[in-house]
C-alpha cells in the first residue's frame, strides 16, 4: 500500500504535469514584409495577459496590435523589443493579435509571445468540501505556486540566453567576415610592396646621344 505522502506528491506532479489552464506559448518565425496573425476565442469578463518578446533579427523590434471581436484596438505598439499588456474581455467572442514584420526590407525574425486567458485552475477545487485544506493541501498549493514562478523565470531566462547566443554568433560572424577583409587587404599592400620594391632595384637602360659639331 502506498504511503499517504507518495500519493500527495503523485498528485501534485499529475497537476503539474497538465500545465496551465488557458496559456498558450508559441515561438515561431517572421519573415521579412510579412505578419502573422493568431486568434483566442474568450468569454466576457475574462482576465487575459499578452506577453511577447524578440528573441532575434534586426534590431530585434516588431509591431504588435490586438484587437477585440468588433475591430476595437486594444492595444496598439510600434517597433518594440518586449511589452506585456493585460486585459479584461468586454464582451464574447474571438479576440486577434498580430505581429508585424512590414517595416523590414531584409531581416526576418524570431518571435515568442505568451497569451494567458483566466487564471489558473485551482490545485484542490473547492467543490464538495466541507472542510478547510489540511496541512500537507496547503503545502501542496504553497509548492505549486512556487514551481509556477520557477517555470516563469526559467522562461524568461531561456529567452535572454536565446537573444544573447543569436548576438553573439552575429558578433562572431561579422568578426570573421572583417578579419577576412583584413588578411586580403594586407596580402594585396604586400604583393604591391614586392612589386614596388623591385621596380627600384631592376636596371635601366640609359640611352645616350651624341650631339656632333
Amino acid at each position: 500500500m502506498p504511503r499517504p505522502g507518495s500519493v500527495w506528491a503523485a498528485a501534485l506532479l499529475l497537476a503539474l504535469a497538465l500545465g496551465r489552464g488557458g496559456c498558450s506559448e508559441i515561438t515561431f518565425e517572421l519573415p521579412d514584409n510579412a505578419k502573422q496573425c493568431f486568434y483566442e476565442d474568450i468569454t466576457q469578463g475574462t482576465k487575459c495577459t499578452l506577453e511577447f518578446q524578440v528573441i532575434t533579427g534586426g534590431h530585434y523590434d516588431v509591431d504588435c496590435r490586438l484587437e477585440d471581436p468588433d475591430g476595437v484596438v486594444l492595444y496598439k505598439e510600434m517597433k518594440k523589443q518586449y511589452d506585456s499588456f493585460t486585459f479584461t474581455a468586454s464582451r464574447n467572442g474571438t479576440y486577434k493579435f498580430c505581429f508585424s514584420n512590414e517595416f523590414s526590407t531584409f531581416t526576418h525574425k524570431t518571435v515568442y509571445f505568451d497569451f494567458q486567458v483566466g487564471e489558473d485552475p485551482p490545485l484542490f477545487p473547492s467543490e464538495n468540501r466541507v472542510s478547510a485544506l489540511t496541512q500537507m493541501e496547503s503545502a501542496c498549493v504553497s509548492i505549486h505556486e512556487a514551481l509556477k514562478s520557477v517555470i516563469d523565470y526559467q522562461t524568461h531566462f531561456r529567452l535572454r540566453e536565446a537573444q544573447g547566443r543569436s548576438r553573439a554568433e552575429d558578433l562572431n560572424t561579422r568578426v570573421a567576415y572583417w578579419s577576412i577583409g583584413e588578411a586580403i587587404i594586407l596580402l594585396v599592400v604586400s604583393i604591391g610592396q614586392v612589386f614596388l620594391l623591385k621596380s627600384f632595384f631592376s636596371d635601366k637602360r640609359t640611352t645616350t646621344t651624341r650631339v656632333g659639331s
